[in-house]
């Protein structure tokens, strides 16, 4: 099985990373949204504008 970061070896206590970078790296990626699926459905724009509105409107 190959490390889904650098596509190296897996290290059998850090799978399916091959180190613990590559477990980091993929970690950032979760955290910083990169790995969010787009959505085109109309409910889930209605609901991230409503959340946005209600984020400006708490006190910094």
């Amino acid at each position: 099985m190959a490390c889904p970061i650098c596509e190296k070896e897996t290290d059998p206590k850090l799978r399916p990373f091959c180190s613990k970078r590559c477990a980091d790296v993929d970690l950032a990626k979760w955290l910083s949204g990169s790995y969010a699926i787009p959505s085109t459905d109309p409910e889930d724009a209605e609901e991230l504008y409503e959340e946005l509105m209600r984020a400006e409107e708490k006190p910094h």
